[in-house]
């Protein structure tokens, strides 16, 4: 009496499961694969660098360009022989930073807006485009005006510190008054202060490439296709015994055919 026998499989069927064989792609970490799969998404980072960089020299291109006009002005004091000039002059640049943060005042704008004839309410409009700061170390305050017009924004530079001048001059008589004198003039500026189109698209670029990095790398991590026979042992652990070639010819035969049943309603 026969006995009917499963064949032997020439590996372990046992010891790997359907669970152990199911495809997973694995995302390689090494620098060499990171390397390769950078490659096959050049287009991505391109694309990228090519969408920021566009959009910031756009941006950067309807702006209204805007001009800023500085003068300078020198905080003293009149004082005595007497008065030690070192301790004077630490005074001062003390004092400086409290006219500093006078200047841009309210009050200052003002008295701009009347002297200049300005529209009413044009104080705070102003206000808000002028800034004053002390260089460092001296007794020398900067006043500058950004305004799309450069001549406008050198004679209200000018007049700021002329108006400036004169409060002070009011606020503080006597033997030992502060003063506070024009130093130099504001000219009329030629080039903008903003938009800076060449630092704009410089930072767009330098984004642009580490998003577009990381956008690629996104992309390799999301790809579950497999790339060559090595990749798919590697995924599956079990080797790869042959390689099937498209057809090209093939495909296009089955495709006519294919349309030929359907004009042919069969």
């Amino acid at each position: 009496m026969l006995q009917a026998t499963k064949p032997k499989l020439g590996w372990n069927q046992t010891a790997m499961s359907d669970k152990d064989i199911t495809p997973m792609r694995v995302n390689a970490s090494s620098p060499k694969e990171i390397v390769r799969g950078l490659r096959r998404r050049v287009w991505a980072i391109l694309l990228v660098v090519i969408v920021l960089t566009g959009s910031a020299l756009g941006f950067s291109l309807v702006q209204t360009p805007t001009y800023e006009a500085t003068s300078k002005m020198l905080i003293g004091q009149k004082s005595t022989a007497s008065q030690s000039l070192a301790g004077n002059v630490t005074n001062l640049q003390q004092l400086t930073v409290t006219m500093a943060k006078a200047l841009p005042t309210l009050s200052v704008t003002q008295q701009v807006v009347d002297v200049l004839g300005l529209p009413e309410g044009s104080a705070e409009e102003l206000l808000k485009n002028l800034s004053a700061e002390q260089e460092p170390g001296t007794m020398l305050i900067d006043i500058s005006y950004r305004d799309p017009d450069p001549k406008r924004a050198q004679l209200i530079a000018n007049t700021v510190a002329q108006v400036f001048s004169q409060k002070v001059a009011q606020v503080s008589p006597g033997a030992n008054a502060i003063t506070a004198t024009v130093w130099e003039q504001a000219v009329v500026p030629e080039d903008p202060v903003s938009p800076d189109t060449v630092r704009n698209v410089a930072l767009a670029l330098v984004l642009g490439i580490f998003l577009g990095i990381g956008f690629a790398l996104l992309l390799e991590y999301l790809d579950d296709s497999w790339d060559s026979p090595e990749e798919v042992e590697q995924i599956s652990g079990v080797p790869t015994f042959g390689v099937i070639p498209e057809d090209e010819g093939l495909v296009s035969n089955t495709r006519f055919e294919i349309l030929a049943r359907k004009r042919n309603g069969t």
